[in-house]
């Protein structure tokens, strides 16, 4: 394995691919050397940003020995064949979220990963945040008693004042929309605090700006305990992204606009908790799982059920039922 591992993108389909070549740049161990992309403008644009070679050959690229790694942000509906071509090919994978369309493609992403000595991990940057390890904190130490209720939102206006992307609103490329790709963050933290083991899931997907998939959605998912999830999502509005945890002895409030947790026990005033700096990036993890030959489980356990919840945000929304979830 190289010293500074070499890193290749596959595409500038999403919008985070400049980000993820920024990280490979800025990391000490790490070096961004190609690009691939099917579209020839687009990647060759990108590859000229960042001032290395581009190739639309992707079998070519895969088959050098002078690259270690790669980033993901394809198209999700791609996300199964290129990733199940890196591994096979020995390169390490950092991919964009949505790990895949189903969660039979994604159990077999990671499987070929495993299978290859392949170190795997999926940008869910939230997961890692400082307001996140905070109220993990809180709700550990008993202070909101058995929780009941949580709601996540987090939106921005890409659709309304049209920043996005068009390739972002095609359903058989994107698989969704603002659900399948804003909402995949409220979805992992509502996982992460309730539980991801719910029983029903119910959506309602609009359109405000009347493209092919949602701009924003709302999601509702019910748990055999008794509690109730709310994720929210959307294109449509730039809001405070926002936390509500709500529990039989007290609530917990979060804003990225104060950044500060604020709980409130029974009978009690409200009282104020500062949020630590962030934790690694998973983009860090992910150096530190290839050089330490260690596995991203909680990361890719994370991924499945994020999927798994998705998909089926995505059938209630499109059935109009509420659907029954399983694992």
């Amino acid at each position: 394995m190289s010293n500074p591992l070499r890193v290749a993108v596959l595409s500038f389909w999403h919008v985070h691919a400049g980000d993820y070549s920024r990280s490979t740049q800025a990391h000490p161990d790490t070096e961004l050397v190609a690009v691939y992309d099917d579209d020839a403008e687009r990647g060759a644009a990108g590859a000229k940003d960042f001032g290395v070679e581009f190739t639309e050959d992707l079998d070519s690229l895969l088959a050098r020995d002078d690259i270690d790694a790669v980033t993901v942000t394809t198209e999700t509906s791609r996300h199964r064949d290129v990733m199940v071509a890196a591994a096979r090919a020995g390169k390490h994978i950092f991919t964009e979220k949505l790990l895949a369309p189903t969660v039979a493609e994604a159990e077999e992403i990671i499987a070929a990963a495993d299978e290859n000595g392949v170190k795997l991990i999926v940008s869910l940057p939230r997961l890692y945040h400082g307001y996140t390890a905070k109220i993990n904190e809180i709700l550990a130490s008993g202070a909101l008693g058995e929780l009941t209720y949580g709601r996540v939102r987090l939106s921005h206006d890409g659709a309304v004042k049209n920043w996005l992307p068009e390739r972002f609103y095609d359903p058989e490329t994107a698989i969704g929309g603002a659900l399948t790709d804003l909402g995949c963050h409220p979805v992992y933290l509502t996982q992460l605090f309730l539980g991801d083991d719910p029983d029903t899931v119910s959506a309602t997907y609009r359109s405000i700006t009347k493209r092919p998939v949602d701009d924003h959605a709302v999601v509702t998912i019910g748990y055999p305990n008794q509690r109730i999830g709310v994720i929210e999502a959307g294109f449509a509005s730039r809001n405070p992204f926002s936390i509500e945890l709500f529990g039989t002895e007290g609530a917990l409030f979060y804003n990225d606009v104060e950044n500060v947790v604020r709980v409130s026990g029974a009978g009690r005033d409200w009282t104020s908790h500062e949020v630590p700096e962030h934790g690694q990036d998973a983009y860090g993890q992910w150096v530190d799982h290839i050089r330490n030959d260690t596995r991203a489980d909680d990361n890719l356990a994370r991924a499945v059920e994020l999927t798994r919840l998705v998909v089926a945000a995505n059938e209630a929304a499109g059935t109009g039922t509420s659907v029954s979830y399983s694992h």
